[in-house]
């Protein structure tokens, strides 16, 4: 036992009673915007087949380093689901007489065994929104505004990248890009505004594609989306012109709800999950607090019909917010609140009747901590004072029988004695 290691795996962190409150305080606000919309809870399951989640990926692709794999007693094959993407496409795809258009949000724990930095752990927490049953850019506009509100409600001002997958699909098919590199390029481009030109085509290099292919598609991946509209203005390719319509069409909702002032077209912007089959998002800080992405997301209508295979597609879209990268920008805010107690009752010597006083306050929604142990009053002040709780009322037998208690406001000093009701009006 003396080499026992009390310590948490790397990546992962014990949040203590301040920190969690704070962390409370992100999903209770997100949740109060999620059912503003719409949407409906689910709890889906951390353990998963580990098949399920390697579904949609090349046997090279990085996430699937990052998996953390495990095994039960019947030595089957399992994982730690690593989004709340995949194990919801499963849901649905063993749930099928649910009534389609079926919105929901989950809030819950997400694990990935990679590279540990400011805003990205290796066990965390993702706040998402996913639809199921609708077709075309009204809901992608919708997400828009979502991601508009959820975060200006916590204070953070946000640019929203945005992007089409089919767009970067027919990009590839253009520059002749081969099928076994694709997914190789898609990774590289997910780093391309990160990276110098140079570094760009060192990596494209290492794949092998040829100097012709990597001048062109790094000219695309430098345009707008008015100059990728007037370049494939006559392009045969299907996928670029369903990507660029479907852009258009986002386009005219993000300039009616007036959103254009948070986001950003960037024809580089990849994400690199492989189940996204339409548009895209991420979400980063203004002021770079965080530089990696803080929210993300995107339509996927394949991953559903894949498990399945009915022959049928079940068109799909999410987003994320992410809910650590949100806790280490706004964790030292002067104005965020620290504790969950109102009122700390301190009685002297007379704990029966300072119980009954807590059980009135507590039935009035008053949330009331209560001094059990023999400390003096001078060691409970402090403790209530450390603890950041905003009032004292101090139990004597002289104030039970006035019927009036001592009331202390532990923000300014002031104290005075009250009758209960008249304590019940100075908390609320």
């Amino acid at each position: 036992m003396k080499n026992l290691k009390l310590q948490n795996v790397k990546g992962s962190y014990d949040y203590e009673s301040k920190e969690q409150i704070i962390r409370n305080y992100i999903s209770d606000t997100l949740r109060e915007v999620f059912e503003k919309y719409g949407y409906k809870p689910l709890s889906t399951s951390i353990i998963c087949y580990y098949d399920l989640l390697a579904l949609k990926y090349d046997e090279d692709n990085d996430l699937l380093n990052e998996i953390y794999k495990v095994t039960d007693q019947a030595n089957r094959k399992l994982a730690l689901r690593y989004d709340l993407t995949v194990p919801f496409a499963k849901f649905i795809a063993s749930n099928q007489n649910i009534n389609l258009p079926y919105k929901r949000y989950e809030i819950g724990k997400v694990f990935r065994d990679g590279p540990v930095k400011q805003g990205r752990l290796r066990e965390f927490i993702q706040c998402d929104v996913d639809c199921v049953g609708i077709k075309g850019q009204m809901l992608e506009a919708e997400y828009i505004s979502l991601f508009v509100e959820g975060y200006s409600k916590l204070g953070i001002d946000i640019t929203i990248k945005y992007n089409n997958r089919k767009i970067m699909s027919g990009l590839l098919e253009t520059c002749k890009i081969e099928e076994d590199k694709i997914s190789q390029t898609i990774t590289i481009i997910d780093k391309f505004e990160k990276l110098t030109k140079e570094e760009i085509k060192v990596e494209f290099i290492k794949i092998g594609l040829q100097e012709e292919q990597i001048e062109k598609l790094i000219s695309y991946l430098n345009m707008s989306f008015n100059e990728l509209q007037q370049e494939f203005s006559e392009t045969k390719n299907v996928l670029l012109q369903e990507g660029i319509k479907e852009m258009t069409e986002l386009n005219e909702y993000i300039e009616t709800l007036g959103l254009q002032k948070y986001v950003q077209f960037s024809c580089s912007l990849a994400r690199g999950q492989e189940y996204y089959t339409g548009t895209i998002f991420e979400v980063y800080e203004k002021n770079g607090k965080i530089k990696s992405s803080i929210g993300g997301g995107g339509r996927y209508d394949k991953i559903i019909g894949d498990f399945i295979e009915d022959g049928k597609e079940y068109p799909a879209c999410g987003i994320s917010f992410g809910l650590d990268s949100i806790y280490e920008i706004i964790k030292d805010r002067e104005n965020l609140k620290n504790t969950n107690t109102d009122v700390y009752i301190i009685p002297m010597g007379n704990n029966i009747e300072a119980l009954e006083i807590a059980n009135v306050l507590r039935k009035k929604n008053i949330n009331v901590d209560l001094k059990m142990n023999n400390t003096k009053l001078k060691k409970a002040l402090n403790y209530a004072n450390a603890e950041k709780i905003p009032f004292v009322i101090i139990v004597g037998e002289d104030e039970l029988k006035e019927n009036k208690f001592i009331f202390k406001d532990m923000v300014n000093g002031l104290q005075e004695k009250l009758e209960l009701e008249e304590i019940i009006k100075k908390v609320f």
